[in-house]
């Protein structure tokens, strides 16, 4: 069985956001590698979306309704709905994530 990988719109702007400032910051092609290998786990995730771990920042607090798989430093997190997987959140696993997690997926 094969999921559909859907992006919501903030990680959308996420994935651009990361692309953008890695493509400044960066040697020349860092930023399309890093999209390449982010485009691998989205293709993953298609494949099997329930081999993620729950991320500990929610799990401390109880909630286990979001999965998240690693492309070092990065965090994918993402919700599993029927036969949908829906990225939520792209971000730099060195940020601070209960903030982020909090505004963005408990607000």
């Amino acid at each position: 069985m094969s999921w559909k990988v859907l992006l919501t719109a903030d990680a959308g702007r996420d994935l651009e956001d990361l692309y953008d400032y890695i493509n400044v910051h960066d040697v020349p092609g860092k930023a399309d590698h890093v999209l390449e290998r982010l485009e691998q786990a989205f293709t993953g995730l298609s494949e099997n979306p329930h081999r993620g771990a729950y991320p500990k920042e929610l799990l401390s607090i109880g909630i286990r309704e979001y999965r998240e798989i690693f492309f070092k430093p990065y965090r994918i997190i993402y919700r599993v709905v029927d036969n949908n997987v829906f990225v939520l959140l792209i971000a730099d696993g060195r940020r601070d994530m209960q903030t982020l997690l909090q505004r963005r997926l408990l607000a």
